[in-house]
């Protein structure tokens, strides 16, 4: 990518600022909503609303550099005849014609329908549900949690599956896109190189997008999003890139821009070129708190990568006692201290800790030459050892962490030292497997049970997803698989079943 230059930025900045003359009359050569809709971000009054113009998803000449009117409505029924909101927004095109409603003036806890209006055209019709009023008590909250979507390598039948499902929300932790071609067994491909530029990153969110079964899921729940590395780059920790590109800041830049246009986020999540607000919290009445958490934008680089290059390696301490170092964070002292004054504050009986890792400690090799994979948690012992201590000082109502990233199940429990076995579990963990993006052979991780004994089940034979039903007394844990992720009629089924149950820590078969 080449590099920018004085007269680029300050071209870039005029137009930025300059006003979008209006396309008024418009007249689309295809569906303008190609892409879907969606929502998020719910709050008791209200919710985010997103589509993105594309009539021709992959050709960026498709729409003319000019605003286009988008009409919005939200009903109490499907067929929208009790409209109780509705209004009018600009897709501009230095957004890629994409729109961000933040629809208020709702009821709490209840489910609406919403569409968008562009011309003539009428998008497909969403449904939406708004959150309980604050501190309101909650007989019950279900929602699926999924990660790690590697187009290439598998059809999307788990997101269809979960779009079947009596749901109130879905969570996503990351690998939404992935920027490189990699595995085996392809069912099908991206649609051009790895993306550096803003036009390629846009047109890999439109591929990804254009999936049907995807397009399903977004359009039958809220969602709450984070993202891990392939929004961006493989193994990126901060600044730093896996290859250590010298303008990788531009970039991210790109990328974050990019994932700001096709996510149902608000405006106070809108990038500042390769700055984004992207951590929260969000309550469910007096039952749930998720504190939704970014382990990539502030992390510090990764301990003793290989040499001449960025990202993960499977390190020994004896060989790198770099990632002991006690000052090193994963989330950044800023983002740190936010999430311990939220764990220290009166919430929810619940307090879900929404994140794109494994935190629980996975060796990959047994003493007395323990090794770790650098990229996870375990990159950053000293940085979970404070988190958990934290969590154990602090008292939080029954924490769970959800997670993603490794590509398999796993349940586990958490420890502030998980080398006593006399350390008290402090927290609970379901990390969930992929919706796609292969594994590594299970005989693998059969063999790391032993090291790892606060470890409850470790599977990625399959790929799918996790729900979770809170309720006041506990929460139950559904691990789902698919038969395979190469049909795209692929059946589903419930792989194991756990309990956590309220004010005792860790998960128990059911």
């Amino acid at each position: 990518m080449s590099r920018f230059d004085r007269r680029d930025f300050l071209i870039a900045a005029a137009a930025a600022l300059a006003v979008p003359r209006l396309w008024a009359r418009p007249a689309f050569s295809g569906d303008p909503f190609a892409l879907g809709i969606a929502s998020g971000a719910p709050l008791p009054d209200g919710v985010a609303l997103w589509t993105r113009l594309a009539p021709d998803p992959l050709n960026a000449d498709a729409l003319p550099p000019a605003a286009i009117e988008v009409r919005w409505e939200i009903a109490r029924d499907e067929a929208f005849r009790d409209i109780v909101r509705h209004g009018t927004t600009l897709a501009e095109p230095r957004f890629a014609h994409s729109v961000h409603v933040e629809a208020d003036g709702l009821e709490p806890a209840r489910w609406y329908w919403y569409r968008f209006m562009a011309g003539e055209a009428v998008s497909p019709v969403g449904r939406t549900r708004t959150a309980p009023a604050a501190n309101s008590p909650v007989d019950r909250l279900r929602f699926a949690f999924a990660s790690c979507q590697q187009y290439e390598q598998g059809f999307y039948a788990a997101h269809r599956h979960m779009a079947a499902e009596d749901l109130d929300l879905v969570v996503f932790l990351g690998d939404y896109i992935y920027e490189s071609s990699w595995g085996s067994r392809h069912v099908r491909k991206h649609e051009g190189p790895e993306p550096y530029t803003l036009a390629q990153y846009r047109n890999r969110y439109a591929c990804y997008k254009s999936d049907p079964d995807l397009q399903r899921c977004h359009a039958a729940f809220p969602w709450l999003v984070t993202w891990d590395d392939h929004e961006v780059d493989n193994d990126y920790a901060n600044d730093r890139s896996e290859d250590l590109d010298p303008f990788f800041l531009a970039r991210r830049a790109a990328a974050y821009q990019a994932y700001w246009e096709h996510m149902p986020l608000r405006r106070s999540a809108m990038p500042d070129g390769p700055h984004m607000r992207l951590h929260g919290r969000h309550d469910f009445g007096r039952l749930a708190r998720f504190h939704v958490l970014d382990g990539r934008q502030y992390r510090d680089h990764q301990a003793c990568p290989r040499y001449g290059r960025g990202g993960s390696n499977v390190i020994g301490d004896a060989a790198c006692p770099e990632r002991l170092l006690p000052q090193r964070s994963l989330l950044g002292a800023a983002q740190e201290r936010w999430l311990r004054e939220g764990l220290a504050a009166d919430g929810a009986r619940w307090n879900i800790l929404a994140q794109p890792l494994l935190m629980a400690q996975l060796q990959r090799q047994p003493a007395p030459e323990r090794r770790f994979w650098s990229d996870g948690w375990d990159g950053y012992p000293a940085a979970r050892t404070r988190l958990l201590q934290a969590i154990a000082e602090r008292k939080p109502a029954n924490p769970v962490v959800i997670g993603g990233d490794v590509h398999f199940h796993c349940v586990a429990d958490l420890k502030a030292d998980f080398d006593n076995a006399r350390s008290p579990v402090v927290a609970t963990e379901f990390c969930g497997t992929s919706i796609s993006s292969q594994s590594q052979p299970q005989a693998r991780l059969d063999a790391l049970r032993a090291a790892n004994p606060h470890i409850r089940l470790i599977d990625g034979e399959k790929r799918g997803y996790v729900t979770l039903e809170l309720t006041e007394g506990r929460c139950l844990a559904q691990l789902h698989v698919l038969g395979s992720e190469k049909r795209a009629d692929s059946p589903i089924a419930t792989l194991a079943a756990f309990v956590v149950e309220d004010g005792r820590p860790g998960a128990q078969t059911t």
